[in-house]
């Protein structure tokens, strides 16, 4: 047990405090939980607070920056703009934590605005110094020497220049569509004046020039791989070129971030597919939830642009430098290794490296993969493996988010060009990966595999791949769950788990699950797996129950759970009440966590932490003691109700007792030990990194990236 679990939890000013009453329903009070859309934005802090830490490599200090933005994207597009839309309805509704959606909205621009301020200090003052330090540039345009500025105006003109479209604004001419998440230039032109003496007569006019995104926003110097100009710069440079004759001011960046939800009455679509396509086609008309301007912006025609969008003062954003940092994320493909993370080598557990069949391997034991400590090619190769296997009859798959270039479905293609049975449940609805997943139903659908796209009103979030195999006179099932989706390109940088198994019972429910996800059956039970929404939360709460049993028989009893989110209010409940019976409870939540811990009389014994490293930590284990008969569940859930109650996710048992072991003692206590990107979550709601003065330094992911191969045969 780690050191951190040993100690107590002491409040030296309370006496031995009550247990907590708590409501039936909702809780609807701060002193129980915290609000989730701040305890997402202390998570994103979390991840600026990487791009501050002086220890990493600049390029990758860089790229902590890009996901701050990018992460504030998804926020703002998203979480929001449903707040938006209720205060705008009119909703008073309060949050579970007790906050209605105005003061939720008021709360997040405070916050935000220190660690925007924070992340453009570390790019101007940190990162652009460092990176010039070490030969990369990105100069303003007015430093360019000026055979520099002859190179880039040439550029200008042959590949910028013929794609501009500037639009002024009129009578004739009313405010322009701005896309969602667009880079624009605003300027002030005016008519230009034909000699001495005042201007010509006329009314100066706003104008709004669309920095092309189809552009690379970093242009290189003189065709150096390693000095750029920003491209907005460059525009901004040559701006009088757009509006010949005319008296043209300074131009100053602005971006607009729109409302990207939508919902998708299943009911009322006879070709989900089509409508999904016309609802992608909505999204860049939603309605505008923040602007960014830059700081060099007159105060008037930052009014201007707010007042044109419907929005107000806590709405609008002043970035003293560069806007959308997540488009320089493009630097990290620079070949400067001495700027990056070094790289790690990635392996194969050891019963993989024989030369002994897969499918053999997999009947007589199960194997565990870790990624991206281990090589995501153990995935790959399961299905191609199977694709060519005369003996393999069928393979069945969920697919949520597979990327670009995805190797899972060409073998997925390449099955049933060999007359193998297929069929992919593809999710149409994965969030921002719709297009891409319509391009790859279309493929798959064209190659001869059923495609279906789920149940009405679910999505679905498991993580499933089942191959049957003709076995002499029976028939053999070999099944793949993962923690994280079929994406060899996020299996780089995202921590998940694999289970490969040839258990018949497990077998036998993944039967089960694709048949109601296939078909009409409509299952109620399954033998081992935990799915939602129909057994998941019901048998959590439960295992919880049964554990404060064992606590109180005096038997081993505790509970390790890691997830990316903890919300789920009847789960919070289950927690605090086990607590209260003195269980031991530690919680590994990567991101938003409304759970209190800490609290004496309501949750004296739950710690948690969250880790942001180099990886994504993106697996969800839940360990249960079991009076000494230990059990482990890995799979696609986090404790959210839309996880519980709106998708169709998927545990499963960790069935081998070795497995079991290594979860515990090797990956969960390693994680319990992290004392340098590991931060404890204090009971009025701070993060604080957790290693105390002369303690000897324990990274976790370093640790897993340096273990041997075969740790787990």
């Amino acid at each position: 047990m780690s050191e951190l679990v040993k100690q107590p939890i002491e409040n030296p000013e309370a006496s031995p405090a009550s247990p907590v009453r708590l409501p039936q329903t909702l809780f609807l009070q701060r002193e129980l939980l915290f609000n989730r859309e701040l305890s997402w934005l202390e998570f994103n802090r979390r991840v600026l607070e990487e791009a501050l830490d002086q220890s990493l490599p600049l390029l990758e200090r860089l790229n902590f920056l890009s996901i701050f933005s990018s992460n504030l994207d998804e926020f703002f597009m998203i979480r929001v703009s449903g707040l938006k839309q209720q205060v705008d309805a009119g909703v008073t509704e309060l949050s579970p934590d007790g906050m209605p959606p105005a003061a939720q909205l008021r709360e997040i621009s405070d916050r935000l605005r220190g660690m925007i301020a924070a992340q453009m200090r570390c790019f101007n003052e940190e990162i652009l110094s460092g990176l010039g330090s070490n030969g990369v540039l990105i100069n303003p345009y007015r430093a360019l020497s000026d055979k520099q500025r002859r190179a880039v105006n040439a550029y200008f003109l042959d590949n910028v220049f013929p794609v501009l479209t500037p639009l002024a604004v009129d009578p004739s001419h009313p405010f322009p569509h701005v896309s969602n998440l667009s880079l624009n230039l605003g300027v002030m032109v005016g008519p230009q004046a034909t000699g001495p003496g005042p201007s010509a007569p006329g009314e100066t006019r706003f104008a709004r020039i669309k920095v092309p995104p189809i552009v690379q926003r970093l242009v290189a110097v003189e065709g150096s791989d390693h000095e750029f100009v920003l491209l907005e710069d460059l525009i901004a440079a040559n701006i009088e070129l757009l509006f010949p004759g005319a008296s043209v001011g300074e131009s100053h960046p602005f971006r607009v971030t729109r409302d990207a939800d939508f919902e998708i009455r299943e009911d009322e679509a006879g070709d989900l597919l089509r409508m999904m396509q016309e609802q992608l086609h909505k999204r860049r008309f939603g309605s505008y939830v923040r602007l960014e301007v830059s700081a060099t912006m007159p105060g008037e025609m930052t009014r201007y642009l707010a007042t044109s969008m419907g929005l107000g003062a806590q709405d609008v954003y002043y970035l003293d430098g560069p806007l959308d940092l997540a488009a320089l994320r493009t630097l990290a493909a620079l070949e400067r290794p001495d700027l990056k993370y070094k790289p790690i080598s990635r392996k194969i557990p050891a019963a993989l490296t024989t030369e002994e069949p897969l499918f053999e391997v997999l009947k007589r034991q199960d194997v565990m993969v870790h990624h991206p400590y281990d090589s995501f090619s153990t995935v790959e190769d399961f299905i191609n493996t199977a694709a060519q296997d005369p003996t393999v009859l069928a393979i069945k798959t969920s697919l949520y988010r597979v990327g670009h270039d995805s190797p899972i479905v060409r073998a997925l293609m390449d099955a049933s060009a060999n007359n193998k049975q297929v069929a992919a449940l593809v999710e149409l609805k994965a969030r921002f990966d719709e297009e891409n997943n319509i391009v790859w139903a279309r493929q798959l659908e064209r190659a001869g595999v059923h495609v279906v796209y789920g149940v009405l009103g679910l999505k679905t979030h498991a993580k499933l791949t089942m191959v049957v195999r003709q076995e002499g006179d029976s028939l053999r099932r070999y099944v793949h769950i993962g923690t994280g989706n079929y994406n060899p390109a996020t299996a780089r940088i995202y921590e998940d788990f694999g289970l490969f198994t040839a258990n018949d019972v497990i077998g036998a429910d993944a039967t089960d699950l694709f048949n109601h996800l296939t078909g009409f059956s409509r299952q109620t039970s399954y033998r081992k797996l935990l799915i939602a929404p129909v057994n998941l939360r019901d048998h959590l709460v439960e295992m919880i129950g049964r554990e404060v049993e064992h606590r109180r028989a005096g038997r081993d009893a505790r509970l390790i759970f890691k997830m990316n989110h903890m919300t789920d209010t009847k789960l919070i409940r289950a927690l605090y009440e086990a607590s209260q019976a003195d269980l031991p409870i530690d919680l590994i939540v990567r991101g938003i966590c409304t759970l209190r811990p800490g609290i004496p009389g309501l949750s004296p014994t739950i710690r948690v932490r969250s880790i942001v490293g180099r990886f994504l930590e993106h697996s969800r284990i839940y360990h249960f003691a079991n009076g000494g008969e230990d059990e482990a569940y890995i799979g696609s859930a986090d404790c959210m109700f839309r996880n519980f109650d709106h998708r169709v996710e998927l545990l499963a048992p960790i069935e081998d007792p070795r497995l079991r072991r290594h979860i515990r003692d090797e990956i969960l206590e390693s994680y319990l030990k992290d004392n340098v990107k590991a931060r404890t979550l204090g009971p009025e709601g701070e993060y604080t990194l957790v290693r105390e003065a002369g303690e000897e330094r324990f990274d976790s992911q370093h640790h897993f990236a340096e273990l041997p191969s075969g740790v787990v045969a």
